[in-house]
């Protein structure tokens, strides 16, 4: 192998994959990055086996080749070289050689032979979708996935599809989050696909910027190209809960509040909760909802906000993290929470929107 290329050209790819090589790996393989290089293309490829990323650049390749050095060390080289010099690359023996200006790196190498790579994953369907409609979804749902859950289905989002509904799920069991979209124009097959943590959190990084993209579901894998950067994730193998019978129905008790106002009560009781619970206790009734919160050292705090309510007084508590991370999902300057009693979930939506609605499990307090 041998490559030339300006340093900006090659930091670009490199920093486009790095988010996925792991800093302490069982296998040393996957601290590397795999380099091809063939028809003035260089690809850079990085996994940790749940998520693959492929990044390619235009080089001056002298002659074609493969093989996998450290991703880190590569990019450190490339990110403390001066702006605008060129970077000619090559492979001597089993070093990888790095030479710019005076400067010159010799790194050791592993063979790409090696370096596990995804291929064909047989798309079952391809989906167009524009990114900010896919970047919409993630962001108003992916914070109530689970972390490290035994519970493994939990630990990602769910993507549903059928006739013209793209849909993501998420829930940790204490709270669910749904944001749907319609695909004009568009009949999809009805399919389920749990798409781990790691991979919705890096899939939200990529989807910057404008325009379409093809979203391809397979049995095993997930895979999205946009600008040069192919993203692909094996999914969860296992059946995620039926997310529809979690949902409340609406309740005749129902509270409209200014969403600006609910949410800064509800910071500032919060400072005053259990560290470790963030409990705060909802007293709602037609004069309005008090908010209160004590916590170990017998410290209160109690705030009283003016809203619009239907219903019959209801003392519940919450997860204050769970509600604020509610709220900021929502797009609109208002919020409707509807809540059966005190022993049952709390629905929370726009009002006059149902594209995105958020659940919240009572807590004891």
């Amino acid at each position: 192998m041998n490559l030339r290329a300006a340093r900006d050209t090659l930091l670009k790819p490199l920093q486009a994959v790095i988010g996925v090589v792991e800093r302490r790996q069982t296998m040393p393989i996957l601290s590397n990055v795999l380099l091809v290089a063939r028809n003035g293309q260089l690809a850079v490829t990085a996994t940790d086996l749940e998520v693959e990323l492929v990044a390619e650049a235009e080089v001056a390749v002298e002659a074609g080749g493969e093989i996998t050095v450290s991703g880190r060390k590569l990019l450190d080289i490339c990110r403390a070289l001066p702006d605008g010099s060129d970077v000619d690359i090559s492979v001597s023996g089993e070093k990888l050689v790095v030479r710019s200006g005076r400067s010159k790196f010799s790194l050791a190498t592993l063979p790409a032979a090696e370096f596990p790579t995804v291929e064909d994953i047989k798309a079952g369907q391809t989906i167009t979708v524009d990114r900010a409609v896919l970047l919409r979804l993630i962001e108003k749902t992916h914070f109530s996935m689970a972390q490290q859950d035994v519970r493994y289905y939990l630990n990602g989002m769910l993507l549903e599809t059928g006739g013209q509904h793209l849909r993501a799920v998420a829930t940790d069991g204490h709270r669910l989050a749904l944001c749907e979209a319609v695909i004009d124009g568009a009949s999809l097959d009805e399919q389920q696909v749990i798409v781990p943590r790691k991979g919705v959190l890096e899939l939200q990084r990529l989807m910057d910027g404008e325009g379409a993209l093809d979203l391809e579901l397979g049995a095993n894998h997930v895979r999205i190209q946009l600008d040069g950067i192919r993203f692909t994730s094996k999914l969860i193998d296992g059946r995620f809960p039926e997310y529809d019978r979690v949902i409340p129905k609406e309740s005749a008790n129902q509270l409209t509040a200014d969403k600006a106002s609910l949410r800064g009560a509800l910071q500032r009781t919060a400072i005053l909760s259990n560290e470790k619970y963030r409990g705060i206790r909802l007293i709602i009734r037609d004069s309005g909802v008090v908010i209160q919160a004590h916590n170990p050292e017998q410290e209160e705090a109690e705030e009283e906000l003016e809203v619009s309510y239907s219903g019959e007084d209801i003392e519940i508590g919450f997860n204050v993290n769970y509600l604020l991370d509610a709220l900021g999902a929502i797009d609109g300057e208002e919020v409707m929470l509807s809540v059966q009693d005190s022993n049952s979930s709390c629905l929370i939506r726009q009002p006059g929107n149902n594209d995105g609605k958020f659940v919240v499990m009572p807590m004891r307090l």
